[in-house]
């Protein structure tokens, strides 16, 4: 029997007289028919579960706004306009590229080539670019050869930035322009423009190129990098392999990643870059370029990969926060007015080129003593304060100094051009203190 006594009935006839059978039907219809009027426990639960659903789709959107109260996005680029449809979950991707593309360029760079004349410099490349009959990726294949570039010539990328005074100004690396005698910039409609080198920083890799801003109708928008978060999707535009306006996405892996560099090229690790690091593809050819995060703002500027057997997805971009001061010097002087101290030096404890045991006893150094740098030159601001040949700087400022990555870091960032610094060292085994004053020096 059920739980209730309307919940139960059965079709089976008693034997009992047929008037108390008919008043048993009667009762049984009348039951019947009551539950048929009425709802079941679990037709109540139903219908309450889709009224609370209704409500609260109803408060969200009246707190958020509905997808179909939102207008679409449209960004206006060359005449073009890109519209944002609403569920298509890679539409802000388009939309992102769409806003930045046109401010990507192409850097082209030549050695042992005379400059181009202006009025003959401006061409358009053909609308579709078609590969060589044969074209092959493979082991073999030349780009210079095929596309008619020489050993002397190298390839990168570049950011529109600024309009002034009737010039573009790019945004591109060092390591692009770097040697090179002459320079030339292809936009995004394949106009061939020459340009100049307005200053260039190797310690940040960054440079500035200007050309004429006739027909250049966009610029890049700089977005924020110290908000940029882990995992977030970007974009990196830029000319890979000859191939301008190339658009890969990916997202960031690592926010503040830590780079050993070396800056004069000569293996040993001198300096050291804060970078975006990003699993976008990043190729010979994009270092200068955007990327870009899905506002289409540029937060770094690409700068180099790791590229060696079993590495994939290990690209590198220069914060853009980190570049604001060094761009505006560049375009005001043309370099980046550093602290000069005047010391050549090798690290007392570098693993990689350690001292002998009778280079070690000829600085006659206390037991304790086995971190620092030692002096092999002394020019400039140090040899009129007073260093020497091996003597091993220990402090700089009251700091203590164990490499000459700490040495310069410390020159970088802690002083200024002109400024007094405390250099504590050890001479003949005696600890001793002087001040140097520092200069300006344009170029390490």
């Amino acid at each position: 029997m059920g739980l209730f006594d309307d919940d139960f009935y059965s079709t089976k006839v008693s034997r009992r007289s047929k008037n108390a059978s008919e008043d048993r039907s009667e009762r049984v219809k009348w039951r019947s028919s009551r539950r048929r009027r009425g709802l079941t426990t679990f037709q109540i639960s139903a219908i309450s579960s889709v009224c609370s659903a209704l409500i609260a789709v109803m408060l969200f959107s009246l707190i958020s706004g509905s997808p179909a109260d939102r207008p679409a996005v449209t960004y206006v680029n060359g005449g073009q306009q890109v519209a944002q449809f609403e569920g298509d979950p890679y539409e802000r991707l388009a939309n992102a590229a769409a806003k930045v593309r046109p401010a990507v360029v192409s850097v082209l760079t030549h050695k042992n080539r005379p400059p181009v004349e202006e009025e003959d410099s401006s061409t358009l490349l053909p609308e579709e670019f078609e590969l060589p009959e044969g074209f092959d990726f493979g082991e073999d294949f030349d780009f210079g050869e095929e596309f008619g570039l020489s050993e002397e010539d190298a390839l990168g990328s570049g950011v529109i930035f600024k309009k002034l005074e009737g010039k573009a100004y790019i945004i591109t690396n060092n390591h692009v322009v770097e040697g090179a005698d002459t320079y030339e910039v292809v936009t995004v409609n394949g106009e061939i423009k020459p340009a100049t080198l307005v200053g260039t920083d190797r310690v940040s890799d960054i440079a500035v190129l200007s050309i004429d801003a006739k027909g250049i109708d966009e610029i890049a928008e700089f977005g924020d990098s110290s908000k940029v978060r882990l995992g977030e999707t970007v974009i990196a535009i830029g000319n890979p392999l000859g191939l301008g306006g190339t658009l890969t996405s990916g997202v960031v892996s690592y926010t503040n990643r830590v780079i050993p560099m070396s800056l004069n090229q000569d293996g040993i690790y001198d300096w050291e870059a804060t970078v975006i690091q990003t699993d976008a593809a990043i190729n010979e050819g994009n270092s200068g370029g955007a990327l870009v995060d899905l506002n289409g703002r540029v937060i770094g500027i690409n700068t180099m990969k790791i590229a060696d057997t079993g590495v994939e997805g290990l690209g590198f971009a220069i914060p853009v926060n980190d570049i604001t001061e060094v761009v505006t010097e560049l375009m005001l002087k043309g370099y980046i007015a550093r602290p000069y101290l005047g010391v050549y030096t090798v690290d007392l404890g570098n693993p990689y080129a350690p001292l002998s045991k009778k280079e070690r006893e000829s600085l006659k150094l206390p037991k304790g003593v086995t971190e620092g740098v030692v002096v092999l030159d002394a020019l400039g601001p140090a040899k009129e304060a007073g260093l020497k040949l091996n003597d091993v700087i220990v402090k700089l400022d009251g700091k203590p100094i164990n490499t000459t990555l700490e040495l310069r870091k410390h020159l970088y960032r802690e002083t200024k051009v002109g400024s007094s610094m405390t250099v504590t060292f050890y001479r003949e085994g005696v600890l001793q203190s002087l001040k140097v004053k520092l200069e300006e020096k344009k170029e390490d």
